[in-house]
């Protein structure tokens, strides 16, 4: 398993594992990352969640390959039941982004409650570039916090961007030397060992009060449109130009 889960001083980890393949996730690992939120969200001696990768890589977001074999079908899938664990966990959930975090690896991170990331991060959402949507209701959070030109930098060019522009965006908390970050990340989630844990669920609870009905909307709705586009002669030509290591000729569409 490419999952690695520990629980250690009030803290559950979920370790993103499979270094020789940038840490893409595969159908299996969202099962198990789901799996784990729920495990926490259980376990009353756990009072913080971390989720880190491993040096150098966060996640190069979803395995192409295993998508492409395994695709997600409909809201029961096992993607969609991480994004509903993550957005649904009442206990704090604290990011240590290692280096690069790509598509799905920035994402989640709009949904983490603090986020540190690596002096060498570089984070990016391109999805329209493989034919695709936004998903996991970046297209709604992502313009709240940047501001629609810089989303459409984002979310329609592709751009990538550093920890520091993440922590400017509001993405992220701290930039830290790649070296200390995910020491640091665990540091602030043991922070909360000596605060109430019911009044941490209760404050959390009314920060997201007015969103998550919407966020959980958007999701579905970018879920459905995300399927679609699969299926798009643009998605085929990216996909085909992926793993063909070639560039992508989008100019036949219209």
């Amino acid at each position: 398993m490419s999952i690695k889960t520990a629980t250690l001083n009030g803290v559950a980890t979920i370790e993103i594992a499979r270094p020789e393949k940038k840490n893409a996730i595969t159908v299996d690992m969202y099962a198990a990352m789901s799996q784990a939120l729920q495990a926490a969200q259980a376990d009353a001696a756990v009072r913080a969640v971390l989720i880190t990768g491993q040096p150098g890589i966060f996640s190069s977001g979803n395995d192409l390959e295993d998508f492409m074999q395994r695709p997600k079908q409909g809201m029961d899938s096992p993607v969609f039941q991480f994004m509903k664990a993550l957005v649904s966990c009442e206990k704090p959930v604290v990011a240590a982004v290692t280096g690069a975090a790509i598509g799905i690896g920035t994402t989640m991170l709009l949904h983490c409650d603090l986020v540190y990331v690596s002096d060498e991060a570089r984070l990016a959402m391109p999805f329209t570039s493989l034919g695709l949507v936004p998903e996991f209701a970046s297209s709604l959070i992502f313009p709240q916090l940047a501001g629609h030109v810089k989303a459409a930098e984002k979310l329609l060019l592709g751009d990538p961007f550093t920890g520091q522009d993440a922590v400017d965006i509001g993405v992220a908390n701290a930039v830290l030397p790649a070296g200390e970050v995910v020491n640091h990340a665990r540091r602030m989630a043991e922070r909360f060992n000596s605060l109430p844990p019911g009044a941490v669920r209760d404050s959390k609870k009314l920060m997201r009060r007015a969103s998550v009905e919407k966020v959980l909307e958007t999701i579905a709705v970018e879920g459905g449109i995300f399927s679609e586009r699969l299926t798009s002669p643009e998605a085929r030509e990216a996909f085909s130009a992926f793993f063909q290591k070639r560039k992508p000729d989008f100019s036949q569409f219209s």
